[in-house]
């Protein structure tokens, strides 16, 4: 070697090539040749395999690279049905036959295909085809699903698979991940189509997905996933099964952690997993999970197009993964975890973590109000934090500018309401205020609901215990929200809008309440004398109210079911409000607002705790009552007692005549367009029911919607709104789709029948036997 001679193997190799004989191999002394059995006398008939040498190796390693070297008219091919699938304006026809050519084609090589770049092609027809040809294609990929979840170009494919899976397929992927769940969710790519299978899977699927994550005793607990929801928490699985409370938090310490060093955090059942964790972690486990969190929640996330593979393949520029400007917060605000989880960091991190949330979230401030977790986030933030200044100017100056859209949104008016009336079971929910309330158990004693105010402070400014209270926080709430109400402009700004708006903002379900609080100056009138512009409001919704009654389709402000309740509040709770609508709309011309919803307007003078409202009124009204044109609220609460303890058939014969002139009146709204329900050729929607989650209906899905809210045991006026909606879907809509299928009532009699016969039949099943 040294010398410049060749190597031994170049020279072997020469040999071969030449066609001469190998040269003999180099044994020790003493050791015989390999013989073959046959020549030992072992008498077999089958010869052992001769030693392969380096020239069959090298033979073989190139048929193997041959044979995994692509396809490449496949390819074009399947490059070619690529751009055609994408297009958008393509027939469902079309693309069917496409997808089937291109299935077609794949045949049997559906794994190697989904390791390639042309997986994207493949990721395509399984979004579109049906389920027949989809089956095969599940069938090959079954057993490398978790392979192909850890790729972030194939990840989409998986996606795609269990999306479209039958429920036995769904079932049986949930059962292939069972060991897996904890390496797939410490994966940047696994965690995705975990969370995809967790989001999809039914509640006992979830559970046996969490047990794992909970404890490794837990995977074989299948009684546990019987559980009902309420009970299926990781406190009443510890105290039923006796488990040790410090190697359950071992466990889930040694799971979350590599989570958040990755920064795995924007995943739903991560948020489920971190949740429970802080139920039973104490103090310091618990705070230190919190600021490793929140970090991550104001930063963007990395996203992966799902097209990117498409765009790969294609020849394009490969689509990289780019972090998101918006922040995580933002994203995770579309589940009830991520609120919990948001809300945890918020109320128990340090004031430097609440001031890093809140510059996080400028200029996005109104995506979170608008949506329905997101201004509960939104609510708290505007409760707890003591630096107003910084709350000023990122939220209260992005809201400012937009406050129309606010004051008329179902979700953008409770930041508003918050301001005015803290935590009012009138405006949120009891499940708001639940969520609104949440706390880490071991962190609770940082947290004071029920805020312990000076008495002073209580008596002067109505200070409730319905008051959120941060854990190092040191403002009186009630000077934190007459800052940013007065000392930011908002208050003005609002009064402004409302004069702007007062018409529609009293006819409106959610305007009311906006424009009731403005005008009554915030809970116990704390804000009474700041401004002299609120006596403009005042005058501006008298007059209003003062408008003559016409026939051209505008509701007057007494007749109105939202804007006579708010007038009636206002005149109760604002006397110098009430003094301005008697001079300007009452004095004189109550006897034409005797009846009806405006009988209610005029009435609240002589409820109203105010002595000086009730001798503005006292001399005209008792005319009207002693002639019997205006019955007074005692009478009114007597009759209803009466008619509830009567019969339902005596309560719906008393309220006839009511419900049929409120169906008259709501048809006629119908009628004349002032209230909209078809808007399409087969979409509907009722007009009565805005809050409902469902909002758009088919005609037999409203027709059965109608006859269930015109049941006898609903209150009288929902009665009459339906009763008005059938009638105009009877009349009126007779060319929508499934119109002539079954009158409507036939179906409203086929209905109360099947009802009539439930009862019965419970009845029957409640007696006792002999």
């Amino acid at each position: 070697m040294a010398g410049g001679g060749d190597h031994p193997g170049a020279k072997k190799r020469k040999r071969v090539a030449a066609g001469r004989p190998e040269a003999p191999s180099k044994r020790a002394k003493g050791k015989k040749p390999y013989e073959a059995p046959a020549a030992r006398g072992g008498g077999g008939s089958k010869e052992e395999p001769q030693p392969v040498t380096a020239m069959d190796e090298r033979v073989a390693a190139e048929e193997m690279s041959e044979s995994r070297e692509p396809d490449c008219n496949l390819d074009k091919e399947l490059k070619v049905l690529c751009v055609k699938l994408r297009y958008h304006n393509m027939s469902t026809s079309r693309r069917c036959r496409l997808v089937t050519e291109a299935l077609r084609k794949m045949d049997g090589k559906y794994l190697e295909i989904a390791r390639s770049p042309t997986a994207c092609v493949l990721q395509l027809c399984v979004k579109w085809c049906s389920h027949s040809e989809r089956d095969p294609v599940f069938v090959a990929l079954q057993p490398h699903l978790l392979d192909l979840s850890l790729d972030e170009h194939t990840v989409f494919l998986v996606h795609n698979i269990i999306k479209m899976a039958t429920r036995k397929q769904f079932a049986s992927f949930i059962y292939s991940l069972r060991g897996h769940v904890a390496s797939l969710l410490c994966h940047t790519i696994g965690a995705a189509v975990l969370d995809h299978a967790f989001c999809q899977a039914t509640r006992p699927q979830k559970r046996s997905l969490l047990l794992e994550l909970y404890s490794t005793e837990l995977q074989l607990s299948n009684d546990l996933k019987e559980e009902k929801p309420c009970r299926f928490s990781l406190l009443n699985i510890i105290s039923k099964l006796g488990l040790q409370k410090s190697s359950v938090l071992q466990h889930m310490t040694t799971v979350i952690q590599p989570v958040l060093e990755k920064g795995i955090v924007e995943y739903s059942i991560v948020h489920t997993v971190i949740l429970e964790y802080l139920t039973i972690a104490d103090k310091t486990s618990a705070l230190d999970v919190i600021r490793q969190l929140i970090p991550h929640l104001t930063q963007g996330t990395y996203a992966v197009d799902e097209l990117s593979g498409v765009a790969r393949f294609l020849g394009k520029s490969e689509v990289e993964k780019k972090r998101s400007s918006k922040p995580l917060l933002i994203q995770i605000m579309q589940t009830k975890e991520g609120l919990k989880l948001g809300l945890a960091c918020l109320k128990h991190g340090l004031a430097e973590d609440r001031k890093r949330i809140i510059k996080s979230l400028k200029w996005r401030i109104m995506k979170l109000a608008l949506s329905d977790y997101g201004c509960l986030f939104v609510i708290c933030l505007l409760s707890i934090v003591d630096n107003t200044e910084l709350v000023t100017e990122v939220v209260i100056d992005v809201l400012k500018k937009q406050l129309k859209e606010l004051i008329f949104d179902k979700n953008g008016r409770h930041p508003l309401l918050q301001l005015f009336h803290p935590l009012c079971s009138r405006y949120l929910t009891l499940g708001e205020l639940f969520y609104l309330n949440y706390n880490v158990p071991s962190l609770v004693s940082k947290v004071n609901f029920g805020s312990k105010l000076d008495d002073v402070a209580d008596k002067e400014h109505g200070g409730s215990e319905d008051t959120l209270v941060a854990s190092d926080s040191k403002e009186d709430p009630i000077k934190r929200q007459q800052e940013l109400l007065v000392k930011s402009e908002l208050y003005e700004v609002l009064i402004e809008t409302c004069i702007e708006n007062v018409g529609q903002l009293l006819r409106t379900n959610f305007g009311k309440d906006v424009l009731y609080e403005v005008a009554v100056g915030g809970k116990n009138s704390f804000l009474e004398g700041v401004t002299d512009r609120i006596h403009v409001l005042h005058n501006a919704i008298a007059c209003d109210a003062a408008r003559p009654r016409t026939d051209d389709g505008d509701e007057h402000a007494f007749d109105n079911y939202h804007s006579s309740r708010t007038i009636r509040r206002m005149i109760l709770d604002c006397p110098a409000f009430a003094a301005t609508l008697w001079k300007t709309a009452l004095e004189g011309k109550c006897k034409l607002y005797a009846d009806g919803f405006s009988s209610m307007v005029v009435g609240a003078y002589l409820e109203s705790p105010d002595s000086m409202v009730k001798d503005l009124a006292k001399s005209e009204l008792q005319l009207l009552i002693d002639g019997g044109i205006l019955k007074p609220q005692e009478h009114k609460a007597e009759e209803e007692k009466s008619a509830m303890e009567c019969s339902s058939d005596e309560s719906s014969e008393l309220s006839d005549t009511d419900t049929g002139y409120h169906a008259k009146k709501a048809y006629k709204d119908l009628k004349s367009g002032k209230l909209v329900a078809r808007f399409g050729t087969d979409r509907f929607r009722c007009p009565f029911c805005p809050e409902k989650k469902k909002l758009d209906y088919r005609y037999r899905e409203l027709v059965q919607h109608v006859i269930v809210m015109g049941a006898s045991k609903r209150p009288w006026k929902v009665r009459a709104n339906h009763r008005a909606l059938a009638k105009h879907l009877e009349t009126d809509h007779t060319d929508a789709p499934g119109s002539s299928s079954m009158p409507l009532r036939q179906a409203e009699a086929l209905y109360l029948s099947k009802i009539k016969r439930s009862q019965a039949g419970a009845r029957s099943t409640c007696k006792p036997g002999r």
